[in-house]
């Protein structure tokens, strides 16, 4: 049961960074629950971080 959970938490990351590199908002998020929220609105930011420190045009 933990694997499950944590690949579902992993995959809404991997989700939210991929939109933070394509440069959708994060009022996209498409999460309502909020530990899934909050992984995808990490990965979201931690794009935005790599995309203005140079690392993604």
């Amino acid at each position: 049961m933990k694997r499950q959970k944590r690949d579902r938490l992993e995959r809404a990351q991997s989700q939210g960074y991929k939109a933070g590199l394509n440069g959708r908002s994060q009022e996209e998020c498409p999460y309502q629950q909020m530990e899934a929220r909050s992984f995808w609105l990490g990965g979201w930011r931690e794009a935005r971080e790599d995309k203005l420190t140079g690392l993604y045009k």
